[in-house]
């Protein structure tokens, strides 16, 4: 049977199709991902703008017929931070069932945590102790403590890449003064974060997917010349290199992050962002363990979906 998932992100839309067999393991048929940019021209993210909403409707007609073609069965769509928070997000949601016949669920930032959780735990070895998983979004940041047996905390907030470059507006590079102010506010905001640290003490932060793959691509241009994660699921930071890329990233300006190698267009303005916040819970839990998980929440979606079906 083929399944697709959708997952229906602030910046971006990604499709995955799979094969699933009796025994419920699956094989990639078709993958992609398509930039919306869902909170641009929104004041933070309270509404899609029209050219937004435009954009959003556009990659999913093109991808119902992509679903279409490969005689998909089962259709599985779900939103996040940018539909679930804007005053219009029913309203794209309406217009997507009339238009393509997909059923999108909007899902709530716990929902999306936990869907995080199954994708990770598919891609990475979470038997050595308890891990930090974090996942950027555009508009919310995900955060779960676990190891491969539960969940022992998790929580969704609203400081998102796209919503953090909306909030304060950095100047051309960031300067100290504006670098000190995101860090009180993530302070104040991830207090309950710090705590659950201390209380369960996980040991690794793994970053799943999205800013995370950007990072270990421009390290390994940066460092190696290549593409070190092409072909691999999982990628194990060296700490060193992280800091080195933080600090590069930090005192360029948007012209010089276009040219460097492993950052995509859609990332120059935001991958400032996902560093400082990336760095701030490093620093902030004193976790000095940094690892990439390629699965994310269209994985877990999957997995939770199959599991359903059994």
């Amino acid at each position: 049977m083929k399944i697709a998932i959708l997952d229906l992100g602030t910046n971006t839309f990604h499709l995955l199709i799979v094969s699933v067999n009796k025994k419920g393991e699956w094989k990639k048929i078709f993958k992609s991902k398509s930039v919306v940019k869902l909170g641009e021209g929104s004041d933070n993210l309270k509404i899609i703008s029209e050219k937004a909403y435009h954009r959003g409707l556009k990659a999913l007609v093109r991808y119902k017929k992509i679903i279409d073609k490969y005689n998909t069965k089962k259709v599985f769509a779900f939103a996040t931070s940018a539909i679930r928070s804007s005053d219009n997000g029913i309203d794209f949601v309406n217009d997507v069932l009339k238009q393509t016949e997909i059923q999108i669920e909007i899902i709530s930032g716990d929902k999306e945590a936990e869907l995080i959780y199954y994708g990770v735990k598919q891609c990475v070895d979470l038997s050595k102790g308890k891990s930090l998983i974090m996942d950027i979004g555009g508009g919310s940041t995900e955060f779960i403590i676990a190891d491969s047996h539960e969940i022992y905390w998790k929580h969704s907030y609203n400081i998102g890449a796209a919503r953090l470059l909306q909030m304060f507006e950095p100047s051309n590079p960031i300067t100290e003064y504006e670098l000190k102010a995101i860090q009180s506010f993530l302070l104040k905001e991830l207090k309950p974060l710090i705590q659950a640290v201390h209380l369960h003490k996980p040991e690794k932060l793994i970053g799943s997917s999205g800013s995370f793959d950007t990072f270990a691509e421009m390290i390994g241009y940066l460092f190696y010349k290549k593409n070190i994660i092409k072909g691999v699921k999982t990628y194990d930071f060296d700490f060193d290199e992280y800091k080195k890329l933080y600090d590069k990233i930090l005192c360029s300006t948007d012209q010089q992050r276009k040219k460097m190698k492993g950052l995509v267009r859609m990332r120059v303005d935001m991958i400032v962002m996902a560093a400082i916040c990336t760095t701030f819970v490093l620093e902030k839990t004193k976790i000095y363990q940094l690892s990439l998980s390629k699965f994310a929440l269209k994985e877990g979606a999957l997995y939770v979906v199959n599991e359903s079906m059994k």
